[in-house]
């Protein structure tokens, strides 16, 4: 990124020209995407929709990215700049680990990303803003993290479950209610795609499980032996799973969901 910066900054994502345009810029945005962090690790999940206003751009893009070994980050927000900057920031990493011959920190990683996310502050301004969720499993500290961002580059780290994108607030008042500090990875897994379905039924940008497409969320783990993503049976049987509990219990009671 700093040698971009130094000797071709117009190839960074956030330093692209773009033509003059009247009003808002149309492109597809990602959108929700959830993690809960488990005893031994942490979940990043998301939903396989992207939308162009009120249209459905695509019903099966990736918004979960491995950043390298040990973390992930999921999208949200214009998807074209978010996916470049997701390949720039794992080259970034990459290129620490054979400079240094060592791995970044998990928080120095959470810092790097929050510096390009702040570069990208002028096209955010333009309505073009990419808010990510990251998150890993922390080697020196043996457990798993998570931090979410602001357009401006402002980093927190959430403690338990944290959700982005438009349905969000629908996904995290699910994962409020059934989030526990005990949960197994199994029920980790079972919670984000039940978070999704939740923020799906009342979010439009949302995109649940499709059943008839074999569209289903992208769910990853990611604990000490490294980064999982679950394989598509893995993520189909989970989704089956919620959709056959909420056929029996359509207002998804508590005790009906884990």
């Amino acid at each position: 990124m700093d040698f971009l910066s130094d000797h071709q900054p117009e190839l960074l994502p956030g330093n692209k020209k773009l033509p003059p345009v009247q009003g808002a810029i149309e492109a597809p945005h990602g959108t929700t995407i959830v993690a809960v962090t488990f005893p031994g690790g942490v979940v990043l999940a998301g939903d396989r929709r992207a939308t162009m206003g009120n249209v459905i751009a695509q019903r099966d893009i990736e918004k979960v990215f491995p950043a390298d070994e040990y973390s992930a980050v999921g999208i949200a927000g214009t998807a074209g700049l978010a996916v470049e900057m997701v390949k720039l920031f794992q080259l970034e990493l990459e290129h620490f680990e054979k400079v240094e011959g060592a791995q970044l920190s998990l928080e120095g990683k959470a810092n790097r990303l929050s510096t390009m996310i702040r570069s990208n502050l002028a096209m955010a301004m333009q309505g073009l803003a990419v808010v990510p969720l990251f998150a890993g499993y922390d080697v020196d500290r043996e457990k798993g993290r998570i931090f979410s961002y602001d357009v401006t580059g402002g980093r927190s780290e959430e403690q338990g479950y944290a959700a982005t994108g438009s349905g969000s607030i629908f996904a995290r008042g699910a994962m409020k209610k059934l989030f526990r500090e005990d949960l197994s990875e199994a029920e980790a897994t079972t919670l984000v795609v039940q978070a999704l379905y939740d923020a799906a039924d009342d979010d439009s940008a949302t995109g649940g499980p499709d059943v008839a497409r074999r569209i289903y969320p992208i769910v990853t783990v990611i604990t000490e032996d490294g980064f999982r993503r679950l394989s598509e049976n893995e993520s189909s049987e989970i989704a089956r799973s919620v959709l056959e509990r909420r056929l029996e219990h359509p207002d998804g009671p508590r005790a009906a969901l884990l």
